[in-house]
């Protein structure tokens, strides 16, 4: 699983997040071979970040456990 950072940019209903991811992967960072391009996801909570109710607020800055298919992503940890 590839992990990213971002920063949470909108609250939306049953908590789902806009994120804008800040750093990308190695093998992204070298496939764009130095452009600079932000990336705009969909994340949830992640179990444990529900289970303990922690709060994720706009302006956070969270670590996203990005999905291999698609644009989601999975907030594991607030940083």
């Amino acid at each position: 699983m590839e992990t990213a950072r971002g920063v949470v940019t909108e609250a939306l209903p049953n908590t789902l997040f806009r994120v804008t991811l800040e750093e990308r992967s190695l093998a992204d960072a070298k496939a764009s071979a130095g452009k600079d391009e932000e990336r705009e996801i969909l994340a949830y909570l992640g179990g444990k970040m529900r289970m303990h109710r922690i709060k994720v607020l706009i302006g956070d800055k969270v670590e996203v456990v990005l999905d291999p298919y698609g644009g989601k992503g999975r907030i594991v940890k607030r940083l």
